[in-house]
């Protein structure tokens, strides 16, 4: 969970490697560094953001040159955040240094071995272990740096994406991989190593993503790939779809608040060339190899974490609803050790923003080896779940930079709304007219979400209001619990106020202890066919003193009598409420973080990409 960039080339590499460690600091940010190799290796590092590192090398005048070097954003591991754990990491020579993203699960008996062999460690990392056994085998078995890299990759246990920098070798640095992502770009005479293109789309829009366990050695003159096991592979360059003005702000004050303005197109985008309600048409490209399989599925496997595993749920609800077809929905991370039961006939349903969350793609692996299939939602093109499943598709959100999700969570409900539609058609679960009518409302939401937008300055308003409370309560029924339970995620990530989501209806079974005058409810109160339910859980709450903020449909009348305060959306079909629903509550968190002083694109203790287990 950490941002890796590298450079080899004409240019310094300094400026380079700065400006992609602040496009990558949303993978981690507490401690930054580089290393650089001009005549010497030298390393510069320390706790903090890249911010902090700018500041440190301008405080004591130094003078970061070199036309080699690695940079990397680190969230910790193994070891706490300060100076001493930052990464590069020297090897015990200093001839060699290292950054690393993963985990080397093996590392306390290497570092044992390697400490009887005389090694002195300066770090509490594993990361430090891994360069030291590389030099080591150099050492000893008189080998090449790139040999002594595939050697000792061959004993390590865990997973890695590694960039190396020699001091020997001022036109080459090393990468591999295995279970982290790793992107090379190549420039013309240059080449840039990230883990994942935002640096690079800037300097060059071909690439080259590595493989598990491949190794890269990089040179000016090319770039030649092996694995592990010493085979040559040729590596398959493609072309970057990503475009440089979806990383800057935009003139937004954060990107979260970019990322909430954006679901308007993102949603479209989701939808594009997948839905025609003129010709009754709903067609989902990845998966149309599959559809037969979802149709004939004995029952659907839904895996993600966080807000993945929340947009799993809608996915629940929407294929049991529409398609008929029996649903479950798993943590990734529980998952793989409970010893679930798969067959053939089960399909396996992954869900990542990133397409590199560890515990997804270590179930997908897991789910394979029995035999299922297995399709993925994601938002990454070339990311390693989009490699590992059989079929899927892309979101097409674009990227998300704030490290709260907001626009890839509507985009991968709409994804999944158009999945289970698409089954539903062929599976003739649904009437003509009520098919019809979801894929007209369907092609609707994008304006929909614009004036859920307009609603912006009540939200503020209401934000205001309840920013110094310690705790939340989300409620929602059918469609809108899972709704419940991503908003109260949204608020925990950035403002740091506890906050749960449950049923409605769960209330009384426990929760309905904590609701006093001090208690805000966030009730999702929505026109449907549970609507009374939910008014008589309101009641309950107001009865306790509870102060009531309500999502309710527009010109509702009822919930406001009740509810201290309301925010109106749009009518719409059951099924498609979730999305709509989620723009408030993401707002209200944005709003409430903020003005409690929080960093909302980087709230502690998060990375974006959760590439370990």
């Amino acid at each position: 969970m950490c941002g890796i960039v590298a450079y080899i080339g004409e240019k310094e590499a300094y400026p380079i490697l700065i400006k992609g460690l602040k496009r990558l600091e949303y993978r981690g940010y507490d401690s930054a560094g580089v290393a650089l190799l001009n005549g010497e290796l030298k390393v510069y590092k320390c706790k903090g953001k890249v911010a902090d590192l700018e500041n440190y090398i301008q405080k004591n005048a130094i003078q970061p040159d070199g036309k080699v070097g690695i940079g990397h954003t680190r969230w910790a591991t193994h070891g706490e955040p300060n100076d001493k754990n930052a990464h590069p990491h020297y090897s015990e020579n200093e001839r060699l240094a290292i950054i690393h993203n993963g985990i080397i699960e093996n590392y306390s008996p290497l570092k044992e071995e390697l400490q009887k062999r005389g090694h002195k460690f300066r770090s509490d990392t594993d990361t430090e272990v891994l360069i030291h056994l590389i030099e080591d085998i150099q050492k000893n078995e008189n080998v090449d740096t790139a040999t002594a890299v595939r050697i000792a990759l061959n004993q390590v246990i865990g997973a890695y994406a590694i960039v190396i920098i020699n001091k020997d070798n001022i036109n080459q640095l090393i990468a591999a991989k295995k279970g982290s992502p790793l992107v090379i770009g190549m420039g013309k005479g240059e080449y840039f190593v990230a883990s994942d293109a935002t640096p690079i789309v800037e300097y060059t829009r071909n690439v080259i993503y590595l493989e598990d366990e491949e190794i890269a050695v990089i040179e000016r003159s090319g770039v030649q790939v092996k694995t592990i096991k010493n085979q040559v592979k040729t590596p398959y360059v493609q072309e970057l779809e990503l475009q440089l003005e979806m990383l800057e702000k935009g003139g937004y004050d954060h990107f979260m608040l970019k990322e909430i303005y954006e679901q308007p197109r993102s949603i479209k985008d989701s939808m594009r060339g997948r839905i025609d309600s003129n010709k009754g048409i709903v067609a989902v490209g990845g998966i149309k190899d599959y559809e037969k399989k979802l149709m004939e599925a004995n029952r659907i496997i839904i895996l993600g974490c966080g807000t993945s595993w929340h947009a799993g749920l809608v996915g629940e609800y929407l294929f049991e609803d529409l398609a008929r077809i029996p649903v479950e929905v798993e943590y990734a991370s529980e998952f793989r050790y409970r010893n679930p039961i798969i067959n053939e006939g089960d399909v396996i349903l992954a869900i990542s923003q990133s397409g590199e969350t560890a515990d997804t793609l270590a179930a997908i692996e897991l789910a394979k080896a029995k035999g299922a299939t297995i399709l993925g939602i994601c938002n990454v093109v070339g990311s390693s779940i989009a490699r590992a499943t059989h079929a899927g598709s892309y979101t097409h959100a674009g990227p998300e930079i704030g490290v709260a999700s907001t626009k890839a969570f509507t985009a991968q409900v709409t994804v999944l709304t158009l999945m289970a539609l698409s089954i539903a058609r062929m599976k003739q679960t649904l009437s003509e007219s009520t098919f019809r009518q979801i894929m007209v409302e369907l092609e609707a939401l994008p304006e929909k979400v614009e004036r859920v937008l307009k609603t912006n300055a009540k939200i503020k308003y209401i934000a205001d209001l309840f920013k110094d409370a310690t705790n939340f309560l989300y409620l929602g029924r059918g469609y809108c619990f899972p709704v419940a339970l991503e908003g109260a995620l949204k608020l925990k990530e950035i403002s740091y106020i506890h906050a749960e989501g449950y049923p409605a209806a769960e209330m009384k079974h426990g929760p309905i202890a904590l609701i006093d005058e001090e208690m805000p409810v966030v009730v999702i109160a929505t026109k449907n066919s549970i609507y009374e339910k939910v008014l008589s859980n309101i009641q309950e709450v107001k009865a306790r003193r509870g102060k009531i903020i309500a999502i309710v449909t527009e010109g509702d009348t009822l919930v406001s009598k009740t509810a201290d305060y309301t925010i109106e959306i749009p009518d719409v079909h059951d099924c498609l409420t979730p999305i709509l629903a989620a723009v408030p509550l993401q707002l209200l968190s944005y709003h409430i973080a903020v003005m409690r002083g929080c960093n909302v694109d980087q709230p502690r203790n998060l990375a974006k990409s959760v590439t370990v287990e």
